[in-house]
């Protein structure tokens, strides 16, 4: 029996083993330069702290074993109880590794600001003054994510390319439901919200085909709301933009609003033309003609509001039909009734509506 348990114990460490061997390490083993220094920040980080974890790990042993009952040549002295050296040890050295990660952090912090352009392609280039960056608009949907070239004029859902070693502008935001826009390959993840837009600068500094995901749970689809990035050469990313101009259709607002309709796995898409303005229809939550678009709202409070004269937005006011249902408002007149089936990945059930007394600011 004692053999038998012997055994099984061995299995279940190589059972772990395998398992462990199916982890994507690619958080460690980036392509992208600022992926890069969030890696390099992730072990400087550890290294420091380990400074201070190895010894106290090793010297509770040494103590252990030391001190153990049966060694009675250690010292035993009852009435001890103060050494300035030890004291001094004991509080100088973590003191200093806290002071050495401040200072990490607080670099790091400003250098990796996802709002912050960037200065340089990789480690040993810097960025040239004439490069021009890629603009990328991104928005999540449920449950899929839609992506914007604004100045090639095409669309995707569900992949996106960009060539290698040029910069990356993200502008980044959501359509009903707080999200998470992640290509660990690329750089770290930053959210997407309704209603505002991030920002994220990044390069990619290898070709290759990498995943991009949903980092933050989002209802029902969330685990297969995943993209592919392709890293190209220009030539590559050239042909890429031919492929989806000549395969793509129109993207029009009546399409979108069919496509922002939740749905899972949803394949790859293209679109070879898209409507000016768009994207900052969905970022003003406007992408609905019957609806009042943020800005527009914003400007009517900062004006003191419209007054009783107003009562008439209201219905554009609502952004789903709960409250029609509960309140008994009526929509406007030739307006489409329809659901938005509002904030799923919040609270499974709040509705995502915007009033004129205190709407939400978008960041621009």
């Amino acid at each position: 029996m004692p053999r038998v348990s012997k055994i099984l114990s061995r299995f279940s460490v190589l059972s772990l083993l395998f398992l462990l061997g199916g982890c994507n390490m690619v958080v460690m083993a980036p392509s992208g330069d600022i992926a890069v220094q969030q890696r390099d920040l992730i072990i400087i980080s550890t290294v420091l702290m380990l400074l201070i974890i190895i010894p106290v790990i090793f010297l509770t042993l040494f103590f252990a074993w030391k001190y153990r009952q049966a060694n009675t040549d250690a010292k035993y002295d009852p009435e001890w109880h103060h050494s300035t050296r030890l004291e001094v040890v004991i509080w100088s050295a973590p003191l200093v590794i806290i002071i050495a990660l401040g200072a990490v952090t607080w670099i790091s912090t400003h250098k990796l600001d996802p709002y912050r352009p960037l200065d340089r392609i990789d480690s040993t280039t810097p960025l040239a003054q004439d490069v021009k960056p890629l603009t990328v608009e991104v928005v999540a949907l449920d449950w899929k994510w839609l992506f914007f070239y604004p100045d090639l004029g095409i669309a995707t859902v569900n992949e996106m390319a960009a060539p290698v070693n040029t910069p990356i502008n993200f502008k980044i935001t959501s359509s009903a439901v707080m999200n998470s826009f992640f290509i660990p390959a690329l750089a770290g993840q930053i959210y997407a919200m309704p209603g505002m837009e991030t920002k994220l600068h990044a390069v990619i500094n290898k070709p290759g085909e990498f995943e991009g995901l949903s980092a933050n749970y989002s209802g029902a689809g969330f685990s297969h709301m995943r993209f592919k990035f392709h890293g190209l050469d220009q030539a590559g990313f050239d042909q890429w933009v031919q492929k989806a101009k000549s395969e793509g259709s129109a993207l029009g607002r009546p399409e979108y609003l069919e496509l922002a309709k939740p749905s899972e796995r949803v394949p790859v898409r293209y679109f070879s033309t898209v409507d000016d303005g768009l994207y900052n229809a969905i970022l003003n939550m406007c992408a609905d003609p019957n609806k009042m678009c943020m800005n527009e709202m914003m400007m009517i409070d900062m004006k003191g509001g419209g007054g009783k004269e107003s009562e008439h937005n209201r219905a554009r006011l609502i952004y789903d039909n709960r409250d029609a249902d509960a309140g008994g408002i009526t929509p406007a007149a030739g307006e489409a009734q329809h659901d938005d089936h509002s904030m799923p990945g919040m609270d499974m059930g709040s509705g995502m509506k915007m009033g004129g007394d205190a709407p939400a600011k978008p960041s621009n």
